[in-house]
């Protein structure tokens, strides 16, 4: 920014800004020396350094007192278990399923080895199904696709949700829509 910043667009005679007269670009070419604010050396360190050095300030108080230690971990336990346990729910619908899965073992990943284990082989697992899945002709991708969505059929019908739509729209008489599990 230093380099653009001080512009003077009406030509004061420094080398490479420009001149009205002349229909250059204002700024003109920038040298070696006038660089923009990322490509000069004081701004090697990453967007997100000031960010993860506050992290592991915060993480050393943390792992300094050891109850402190234990809820954390209890609570990254906690949390990572429901979000892992929400995507896996979410696997069979339309939408971000296996990404929620991922992030439910990254948080359990950022303290527990165990997590750190099973979702590299998670990820590789996935890779390589998607990649055979992809190698398949049309039948076998449109067989993949019907047995998901007898999956999703199946789980509506068990946790009710074509019974509750039923009554909505005056159906009560097919009982069939109702749940053996819930009904």
């Amino acid at each position: 920014m230093c380099a653009v910043r001080d512009l003077d667009r009406t030509g004061s005679g420094r080398p490479g800004l420009a001149d009205p007269g002349r229909g250059e670009r204002a700024g003109g070419d920038l040298s070696s020396t006038e660089q923009t604010s990322r490509g000069g050396p004081e701004h090697e360190r990453g967007r997100f350094d000031g960010v993860k050095d506050r992290l592991r300030k915060f993480r050393a108080r943390i792992d300094e007192r050891p109850t402190a230690r234990r809820t954390y971990r209890v609570g990254i336990g906690v949390l990572g278990t429901l979000v892992l346990a929400g995507g896996i729910v979410a696997i069979p619908y339309p939408g971000p399923g296996w990404a929620i899965v991922f992030v439910g073992l990254a948080i359990l990943a950022s303290e527990f080895t165990w997590a750190k284990r099973v979702l590299t082989f998670a990820k590789g697992k996935y890779d390589a199904w998607t990649a055979w899945l992809g190698r398949q002709n049309l039948f076998v991708k449109l067989l993949v696709l019907a047995a998901t969505g007898l999956v999703v059929v199946a789980t509506l019908w068990l946790l009710n949700a074509f019974w509750l739509v039923a009554g909505w729209v005056g159906l009560q008489e097919w009982t069939w829509l109702q749940s053996p599990i819930l009904g």
